[in-house]
């Protein structure tokens, strides 16, 4: 084997040798051997015969050898010079080890491991070949065909071979690798296959020219994880870009949508509905807002992460699709905020309306029947001729009872313009129903002013007629004058009991009371009223039946009889109770709403303090430097999972909140926080935590990709602080200047300077945003010694696995690269147009260069 070892080397020196100890004995070949394999001179040989001359000779060999690093243990020049066997071949070992073995290395190990490393490597995908040794391993050949059909399948057929036929596979091995690799015959079969266990040292050497003979492909093999590495950077950032779109593209689509709908300020005409509204709007509050203001805020952390990967691999910053960016997003978002605040103002306005419309509908309801009830048949009476066939007392009494029903007109006089102003009101606040309304209205307008002519034309006959009239029963006359306003009163007293109210506060209420106090108060002089009507309606009586009237029977002043009164004040003293049920239920009502208030108010005010509280911690976190990136991001943590914890009580405060809304609550004196500012604040907060953790991981992912200690990184952070005098967590474009210049940076105030300073600034802002956060900050920093890979180096890369060419092949890439890789570039390169191309050449070269953005993809 060393023999055969020799001679490969040495007949590129046009010389051979037959035996090992008596050929190497003068020294001379030994020393052109050396000369071949190193491709050095050494020291020149003495041509002498004599013993001293071939023992100068073989010094200056191993004198050489030793020069190399190598130490020659027990291995002196006269042995060799004696042709001691032993000696010799230690001594050839030792020139293959250092020479032929120790150069080798795979993944960082070296000489036999890194040999051993290499086979195993090679014939992984080969059935029957283990590779465990440089001994029994090889005796079946299989190992040794492997090896040759991995890098040059077509010089054998390996599926034809089989383990249980040794001497084949070997001598097949052998024969090829001499004919066709240049590999000389350093091993027997029958040895090999004949001994228990094959030298080692055979083995090693014979596989190390293996090794050598396929160099070229393991520095395809290199160049091809190396562009396997940097396509997987490319595979994955664009696969976080797609994310980032589609993510983008649904949240823009959802706030697109959802405008529209909070936009939509179309009025219901009833209560029920609006009230829907309401209840619709907290529905999307409560459950599908929750959902997006996640994807919102992970949608920046996606975005965050990619800029900061692509930064690390070199790669250009990424640009999102037109309308896309953050920047975008968070527009689009402020407008969905803006429509929801006036949405729910909005919708609590209508509802106030509509509580205010249902109530003065109402109240022109009852109003305009008891109108209507009053002028029934007054048309009617206004335009008999009674006082034609009247006697004298008869006249004067229809004269009187004119006097007395124009007394009862002027009373209702108010309740008309109270109807007419109620009307004008509703229309005024556009209530549904106005047409039948105002239909009403006008109709009691117009029979008024009826009334009111036939009025001044009744009253001008009686007059003409009064001359004729002497007489007239003053009795009569003074109980029609007295019962029609204490009719108009009671009446007035009962619509007052029965009138509906509506109040937002114990005041309110407290004041609706008392009034009815005070009402109360008076119904004793009424009473007293009541009986005097009556007695002199009994005192009429009498007379009649004294002196035989002949209106006896009736008034002729007034319809109003003593049992109407009776029945009205009946009805008024059973409206009392009724309305002092209503208004302490009313109040009962404010008392649990003025409850609600201070139950609201007390948690609002602990909450919004508290949410204010933890901002302010997590900003000093994000800007002080206590501890290692590690521990603020526990630290960090550690308040993520307390403010979630949190959230019961936000939950607590929407139900509190919700009780407040269907109670009608608009204000609320004990507190001056909404629900609106906690919602908004509390949004604030999840985010704001979420978005710092997310800077620390990629300000970690950077420390650690870019090798930066953390005194370093506790510098980087000192520096920017100190120049981030609003700590507001980024430095403006003067700011940033000042740090770069404290720092070391030459950046003047002439155009060199400015044409330095805005290069920076397309590095660490490359969206224009105006200002440079910490994370562009320290990227910048590390990577301005940062050794990364580049175009050049993927293309060097390229040009290996092309075998030198400007151009690679669909073949050589399926060949060299993993399959979904290999047809990753299939996809992306370009046609090559060289004067040397082939039909279906690619070029790798502007496909290398896009990589890192220097040119289109």
């Amino acid at each position: 084997t060393f023999t055969a070892w020799c001679n490969s080397h040495l007949r590129k020196a046009g010389t051979q040798i037959e035996n090992i100890e008596e050929d190497f004995r003068d020294g001379l070949k030994l020393m052109l051997l050396l000369e071949v394999i190193s491709g050095e001179r050494l020291a020149k040989p003495e041509r002498g015969k004599m013993r001293v001359h071939k023992i100068s000779n073989v010094n200056k060999a191993l004198d050489f050898i030793a020069s190399k690093g190598v130490k020659l243990v027990s291995i002196g020049a006269e042995e060799i010079v004696d042709g001691n066997v032993k000696m010799t071949l230690g001594m050839i070992w030792t020139i293959i080890l250092r020479f032929a073995i120790q150069d080798i290395s795979v993944e960082e190990t070296s000489a036999k491991e890194g040999l051993l490393l290499w086979c195993q490597r090679k014939t992984a995908p080969y059935k029957n070949v283990n590779i465990q040794n440089f001994h029994i391993s090889w005796k079946d050949g299989l190992g040794f065909c492997a090896l040759i059909h991995r890098h040059r399948p077509e010089l054998i057929d390996y599926g034809k071979l089989r383990k249980d036929d040794p001497l084949t596979n070997l001598n097949t091995a052998f024969d090829v690798a001499e004919k066709y690799l240049d590999i000389p015959k350093m091993l027997d079969a029958e040895d090999i296959v004949g001994t228990a266990r094959p030298d080692e040292k055979a083995i090693m050497t014979y596989v190390s020219s293996f090794y050598h003979a396929f160099s070229g492909a393991q520095k395809a093999e290199t160049a091809a994880n190396r562009i396997c590495k940097v396509l997987a950077v490319n595979q994955e950032n664009e696969q976080l870009m797609e994310d980032y779109e589609k993510l983008a593209s649904d949240l823009l689509e959802w706030i697109r949508r959802t405008i529209p709908w909070l936009e939509n300020r179309v009025p219901e005409n009833t209560m029920q509905a609006m009230q829907q509204k309401l209840e619709d709007f907290r529905d999307y509050r409560r459950l599908h807002k929750p959902p997006k203001v996640q994807e919102k805020c992970q949608l920046e952390i996606n975005f965050n992460t990619l800029q900061t990967k692509l930064r690390l691999s070199n790669r250009p910053a990424f640009m999102p699709s037109e309308g896309k960016m953050v920047s975008d997003i968070n527009n689009a978002w402020g407008g969905l905020e803006q429509a929801e605040k006036g949405y729910e103002e909005w919708l609590l306005n209508e509802i106030r309306r509509l509580e205010r419309l249902d109530h003065l509908a109402e109240k022109f309801r009852q109003k305009a029947s008891i109108h209507e009830s009053w002028t029934d048949g007054k048309e009617a009476m206004l335009q008999q001729k009674d006082y034609e066939i009247a006697t004298l007392s008869e006249i004067k009494a229809l004269l009187k009872k004119h006097e007395a029903f124009e007394s009862d007109l002027a009373a209702h006089q108010d309740r008309v313009e109270q109807i007419a102003a109620i009307a004008q009101e509703l229309n005024e606040l556009d209530y549904y129903d106005s047409p039948s309304v105002n239909a009403r209205c006008q109709k009691i307008c117009d029979q008024w002013d009826n009334l009111g002519a036939l009025t001044q034309k009744r009253r001008e006959a009686l007059e003409r007629t009064e001359k004729l009239l002497e007489t007239i029963d003053q009795l009569y006359l003074e109980y029609a004058k007295r019962a029609a306003p204490f009719n108009n009163w009671m009446e007035g007293a009962m619509e007052d009991l029965q009138d509906t109210f509506i109040v937002h506060t114990i005041e309110e209420i407290q004041g609706l009371t008392t009034a009815h106090e005070q009402f109360k108060a008076t119904l004793p002089d009424a009473d007293k009223e009541r009986q005097a009507i009556l007695g002199i309606h009994n005192e009429v009586s009498k007379i009649v039946q004294t002196y035989h009237v002949n209106m006896a029977g009736t008034n002729p002043y007034t319809t109003i009889t003593p049992q109407e009164i009776n029945g009205k004040w009946e009805h008024v003293r059973q409206l009392v109770p009724r309305r002092d049920q209503a208004l302490m239920e009313e109040h009962a009502r404010q008392q649990q709403n003025e409850r609600l208030r201070k139950q609201f108010g007390a948690q609002a005010n602990v909450i919004g303090p508290w949410i204010q509280t933890k901002m302010e911690e997590i900003g000093r976190i994000s800007i002080e430097m206590h501890g290692t990136l590690e521990d603020q991001l526990n630290h960090l943590r550690q308040y993520e999972k307390s403010i979630v914890n949190y959230k019961p009580k936000i939950d607590q405060l929407e139900g509190d909140h919700q009780q407040i809304q269907e109670a009608l609550i608009f204000d609320n004196k004990h507190t001056n926080y909404t629900m609106e500012h906690i919602r908004v604040g509390w949004e604030q907060l999840l985010t704001t935590i979420a978005r710092t953790i997310n800077e620390v991981e990629n300000q970690i992912l950077t420390r650690d990709a870019k090798g930066i200690s953390q005194e370093q990184m506790n510098e980087f952070r000192a520096s920017f602080n100190h120049f981030d005098r609003d700590h507001s967590g980024t430095l403006g474009p003067e700011e940033f200047k000042a740090c770069l210049i404290s720092l070391g940076y030459d950046i003047g105030n002439d155009a060199q300077g400015e044409a330095e300073f805005a290069r920076i600034m397309s590095i660490v802002d490359p969206n224009r945003m105006g200002v440079v956060t910490f994370q562009a900050f320290i990227d910048f920093m590390s990577r301005e010694t940062a050794d990364t890979d580049t175009a050049d180096q993927v293309m060097a890369s390229f040009k290996i696995l092309a075998g030198d060419k400007n151009y690679i092949t669909v073949d050589e890439l399926r060949r060299e690269l993993p399959p979904d890789q290999a047809e990753y570039c299939i996809a992306r390169m370009a046609p090559y147009h060289g004067h040397d191309a082939v039909p279906g050449a690619l070029d790798y070269m502007s496909f290398s260069t896009a990589l890192y953005g220097e040119s289109d993809l």
